[in-house]
Order: C-alpha cells, then structure tokens, then sequence
C-alpha cells in the first residue's frame, strides 16, 4: 500500500561535477538550493543582486550584469536610514549613497564574473505577478515598502514570460536549469498564486522544448506540492518548507543533476564537514588527536575542493594539543 505520491526523476544525460561553476538566481528558493550544494563545496555563487521574484526582474539583473554599466546615485532611494535601488533587494543596499553604490556595483560585477565562467545557471520563478513603476513604467524586483500609490500591479502574460525565459536563456553562456518556486505567494490570493505558478510552468515547458539541448526543468514546485503536501513539511507560515523538506528535494535534486563520481565525492565531503563540527570532550586527548590526523588525511584524498576551512580547524586543533 502506497501512501505517497513520489515523483520519478530521471538522470541527467549531462551529469553535473565538482568541476563546474554553478550560479543561482531568483526566488528564495534558489538561495535555499544554493546554500546546499555550498554546504557540500561546490563551486557556488548565489543571487548577487538579491532574491528576485519575477522573470522580468532576473532578465533585468542578468542585462545589468552583462552589460557592465553601473548604478547611478540618483537612481537609489532612501527607506529606513538605508539607500535601495529598485533593481535590487533590500539586502543589497548601504548606510551611504557611496557606500550602497560600491554595495551594488561589486554585486554586478560579481554576477558577471560568474555568469561568464558558469557551466549552469539554475534559475528559480516565484511569481508571474509584476509591479511596475508609474512614473518610470518599469518592472522593480522589490518594491521596499514604498506607498503602494507608486506602483502598477500587473500580471505577465504568457508570450512576455516565454519571451523574458528565451532573453534569460540567451545571456546564459551555459546549460540553463529553470525551477518554479514551491513557495506560495499567499499575498497574491491564492486563486492569483495558481494563475502564477501555472503561467510560469507552461512557459519554462515551452521554453524548454525549444532548447531541449541545453535548457531542463526540475520539478521542485511538484515535489513540495504534490510528494510533500503534508502541513508537517511547512514552517508556522504554512507558506515555507521546513529545513526537513529543503534538505529532501535538495536530496532528489542530487540524485538527478549529480554524476555517480561527484555524489560519492559529495559523501565524503559530507563526513568531513561534518566531523569539523565536532566537539570533543577531551580536545587533548590521544583519542581526538587521532581523529583530526584522519580528518586532515580524508582531506588530501580529495583533489578538485576546496576544503581549506576545514583543514585549517584540524591543523588548529592540533596545534593546540602539541
């Protein structure tokens, strides 16, 4: 007797390793992805110019990136003591003018120099619901809490998704894999939350088949809703997965993208990180200064990652205890 309703993922035909240079962008659940495959030491870089939501926004951050222009002064605006850009999320953002300008810049820069040397892009769609300004008539990534007076509530058509998912696809120098964000954007309403999420997931099928080479889909957005759509697997919100249902698509999302060599890497890796947060009871003892030698030998047996913080906590240890 079955009591859930798993979903099969195929292999990846192009397998990903501990080679490539992986970028994410978009929803926060991009971000949640990210910090797994970072937790693991894969060669990550995560939204530099903050969580962004909708596909025109990304389009938007991926043209700034390219582009190599920089942000003007009098384009930021002042919320809570902090200077924003519309472009932005408020994460990136500064106490000064100079200061949240250098903030910026540094972040398109650092997205450029990524997306030029990415082997994928993994982008994440959280909503087709738009807010565009009305004296500019642009589409903002974030609208900072400013008066709702200022902006223009708008919903993406299906052409200008597919359209902004082809100018995503077409920057992307690499392999390109779309999500759809399981997160519901409950503010929306949740009728307007459905018309979203299915806008964006006929558009990236769409956008999909037409680059079936180089362009795939995975389904994050199904697992959560339809494998994990127990309450249990929700935080208080009842909006956010929990730690638990993070963990267990980034599980699914190993077992797909990963090669059969770059998952037993992985499980190494794994142990280590893990052993460098031990805690011993006796940092001086024989025992654990055994433990740390091992740990130092695990890490020389491994060529292609960056294991240097763990290794630096090990050699400390050690020096310690001499």
């Amino acid at each position: 007797m079955k009591f859930r309703t798993e979903i099969d993922i195929k292999s990846w035909q192009q397998p990903m390793g501990y080679d490539d240079s992986i970028m994410s962008l978009g929803s926060c659940f991009a971000t949640n992805i990210a910090s797994k495959l970072s937790e693991r030491h894969f060669k990550v870089t995560t939204a530099p110019t903050g969580i962004l939501f909708n596909p025109a926004s990304i389009a938007r951050s991926m043209d700034l990136m390219v582009s190599g222009c920089e942000v003007a002064p009098e384009s930021l605006i002042m919320v809570n003591d902090r200077y924003v850009h519309f472009d932005f999320h408020s994460s990136v953002s500064g106490a000064t003018v100079d200061e949240a300008v250098e903030v910026m810049n540094e972040a398109l820069r650092r997205g450029a120099r990524a997306l030029q040397h990415a082997d994928m892009l993994i982008v994440t769609l959280g909503t087709a619901w738009v807010y565009r300004h009305v004296d500019s008539g642009a589409v903002v990534a974030n609208c900072h809490k400013v008066p709702a007076r200022m902006f223009r509530r708008e919903l993406l058509g299906l052409e200008e998704c597919v359209a902004l998912l082809e100018h995503i696809v077409a920057l992307a120098p690499c392999r390109v894999l779309f999500t759809v964000s399981p997160v519901r954007h409950v503010g929306e309403g949740l009728e307007d939350n459905a018309l979203s999420k299915s806008l964006l997931r006929v558009a990236v099928e769409m956008v999909c088949r037409h680059h079936a080479a180089r362009v795939s889909y995975f389904p994050a957005y199904e697992i959560l809703i339809d494998d994990l759509r127990d309450y249990r697997f929700y935080c208080e919100d009842m909006v956010h997965p929990t730690p638990q249902a993070i963990e267990y698509v980034a599980q699914k999302f190993f077992d797909a993208a990963l090669s059969g060599e770059a998952r037993g890497v992985m499980h190494r890796v794994e142990q280590i990180v893990a052993a460098s947060r031990h805690r011993p009871t006796n940092p001086a003892s024989e025992q654990h200064r055994t433990f740390c030698r091992r740990q130092l030998e695990a890490i020389n047996s491994i060529s292609g990652v960056d294991l240097s913080e763990e290794r630096a906590i090990f050699e400390q240890m050690l020096q310690i205890n001499l």
